[in-house]
């Protein structure tokens, strides 16, 4: 074979390579299109604390059809509410603003916080990553607010509050108050953490209420929904600008419950129990709070005033 026969095939080969090369993001962005991009991705991994619940802002997605931002934010309380620690999926192309909807949600902690209060807090998120990539591939990690041991010694403890105090009570509205009167006699409000960021205590989570005596709103609020969701009662946590309570329904009536306010800090330091904030409607929420309740109806449109 002459010389230039080699030198002529080594640059038909070399030509050929820097082509693939230089259409390998094309090469990919077509199988990923058309062979690894699944537009109807079923989430099947769900966890026993996993809430068949729907709401007005929120709902529980069965397949994955992302048209809209409405759809992305159901998507997020999806996975969330799963229990999963991870997991991935394609922006399609339909969705022409898709992976800029993802940018801005991934930016708004308040929008996530929302919606992390619509979950069980054993599936809560203390951290939430996502990322994306070049072909709209979109991975979002959850670091738990619970870990394991913690879900397991909260059950427990559970377990035993039920025998010993609500024993066979049957009454929503009466278990609901045995529940809420022993939390604040066993319970101090965490002050030093609440005005001055000083951290004694894991007192924003069930855990510090319950073993260490210590909570702040999230406390009081994740222990009491821990308890509603055992005993099946629809729920979740409302938040305003600085402050954390619980919205219960009951005999399809959607109620207010405050144990952080509940809970007064008295002079002598002598536990009392309150029940002003205790399964009140939003006109009645309005009279004894117009500040810290202030919340938005259009995320908790259940607790919009009745009339």
């Amino acid at each position: 074979m002459s010389k230039r026969k080699v030198v002529g095939k080594f640059f038909i080969k070399l030509s050929l390579l820097l082509i693939l090369i230089g259409s390998r993001n094309f090469i990919q962005e077509f199988i990923v299109q058309n062979f690894v991009l699944d537009k109807n991705i079923v989430l099947e991994n769900k966890n026993k604390y996993y809430l068949n619940y729907n709401y007005s802002y929120i709902k529980n997605l069965e397949e994955f059809k992302l048209t809209n931002k409405a759809d992305l934010l159901d998507l997020y309380y999806t996975i969330i509410n799963s229990g999963v620690d991870e997991f991935n999926f394609y922006c399609p192309k339909e969705y022409t603003g898709c992976i800029e909807d993802v940018k801005a949600l991934a930016d708004d902690q308040d929008t996530l916080s929302d919606i992390n209060g619509f979950v069980h807090p054993f599936n809560s998120f203390d951290t939430l990553e996502t990322t994306y990539d070049t072909f709209d591939r979109v991975n979002v990690k959850i670091i738990k607010t619970y870990t394991d041991k913690d879900i397991d010694d909260i059950n427990k403890k559970v377990d035993e509050i039920i025998k010993d105090v609500v024993k066979s009570e049957k009454d929503p509205k009466k278990i609901i108050q045995l529940i809420h009167d022993y939390i604040i006699e066993k319970t101090k409000y965490d002050k030093e953490r609440a005005d001055k960021d000083i951290i004694n205590y894991d007192s924003n989570t069930a855990y510090g209420v319950l073993f260490q005596g210590y909570g702040v709103c999230n406390g009081y609020a994740d222990i009491m929904s821990i308890f509603l969701n055992r005993y099946n009662i629809p729920n979740y946590k409302i938040s305003s600008t600085n402050h954390i309570w619980n919205a219960v329904k009951l005999d399809n009536t959607w109620y207010h419950l405050d144990l952080t306010w509940d809970d007064p800090i008295t002079k002598d330091g002598k536990e009392v129990v309150l029940h002003d904030y205790f399964l009140i409607s939003t006109a009645k929420l309005k009279t004894l709070d117009k500040t810290q309740h202030s919340f938005n109806t259009d995320i908790y449109p259940e607790l919009k005033e009745q009339k």
